[in-house]
């Protein structure tokens, strides 16, 4: 009977200092964008889903994916989510980079312009913002006039504002006559009187925007910390999906949009159309990126996507059985 006590008590000790120790591992996770797509790593860190899995996160707002690399390459974050479109340009640039997990696979944007705006051959002559060239927004609204016949470098003014907040103030300061942005920004312009020209959303344009980028040396190094963290985020998409309210005062927090009926539109937008329950990474996506980039980029050309995404987490996730438990 001592046996049986002293080995239970040699155990308990073993996985009191095992969890102890697990709870000590602190990483920093940048994230870009005003956007309802965050929303599953918003609900892991308000939930406390990321401690469960021993991380202690500080999430950090940097408001642009091309920043982001810069934090990441210098080791002041550890993960990233950005547009796919930046990993990629900078690996073909050298960098040690991949995409390991998604949030949505499409270009999830809209073109709103004035009300006085009728058709989108009237966009010609017009000024439209962008928050930076090269940025999703920009290759999604360059793809989308495309298709209409409209060369946004002849037959338009694309202007770069930085954020996406002062895309939606320029168009209701009427510093420009179109903007390019996502929910919940986009219902709040169209609260405002603003209409939707394009919806590039229902163009199902493949393309990682948001995925999380993590840097080599995190990924050789700390793999476990990688795997622990996407356990996290899956269980916090699934709370969001589950839980309206919460993940209302979520998003909330995060984007400091506090008006409800916003609010509401943004996360049924969200949850019934892009955002991913599984967050894996659409490898024609990335081709996508890869096809963008190569009119500019002549190393793009004989690039494969399978170069810049590292599967082993995803398929990690997929062998624990956790999809099946929270979508059975």
């Amino acid at each position: 009977m001592k046996s049986i006590w002293l080995n239970s008590f040699i155990l308990a000790i073993i996985l009191f200092c095992s969890t102890a120790a697990w709870a000590q591992t602190k990483t920093r996770i940048n994230w870009t964008a005003v956007t309802g797509a965050q929303s599953g790593m918003f609900m892991a860190q308000q939930e406390g889903l990321f401690k469960k899995n021993g991380l202690d996160v500080e999430l950090i707002h940097i408001p642009s994916s091309s920043r982001g690399i810069q934090a990441i390459l210098a080791g002041e974050i550890g993960f990233s989510f950005m547009d796919g479109a930046n990993e990629v340009q900078a690996n073909l640039k050298g960098a040690n980079l991949a995409l390991v997990a998604g949030a949505t696979n499409r270009q999830v944007f809209s073109l709103m312009a004035k009300a006085d705006i009728k058709r989108i051959v009237d966009l010609k002559g017009k000024k439209i913002g962008i928050t930076r060239f090269g940025s999703a927004p920009d290759i999604s609204i360059r793809y989308a006039l495309r298709k209409y016949n409209i060369n946004p470098d002849k037959d338009l003014t694309l202007i770069q504002l930085g954020f996406m907040a002062t895309v939606a103030a320029g168009l209701q300061g009427g510093s420009i006559e179109g903007g390019v942005v996502s929910p919940p920004t986009q219902f709040a312009i169209d609260k405002a009187g603003f209409k939707e020209l394009i919806s590039i959303t229902d163009m199902d344009f493949a393309f990682p925007n948001p995925a999380l980028v993590a840097v080599g040396s995190i990924i050789r190094g700390k793999p476990d910390v990688i795997n622990r963290f996407i356990r996290a985020y899956t269980r916090g998409i699934h709370r969001a999906r589950n839980d309206r309210e919460f993940t209302y005062k979520s998003m909330a927090k995060y984007t400091k949009i506090q008006d409800v009926e916003v609010l509401r539109k943004a996360y049924d937008f969200y949850m019934s159309k892009v955002l991913e329950r599984a967050p894996y990474v659409n490898m024609v996506g990335v081709q996508n990126v890869l096809d963008d980039l190569a009119k500019s980029v002549p190393a793009a050309k004989n690039a494969k996507p399978e170069q810049f995404v590292d599967l082993r987490f995803l398929d990690a996730l997929e062998k624990s059985g956790l999809l099946k438990e929270l979508y059975p």
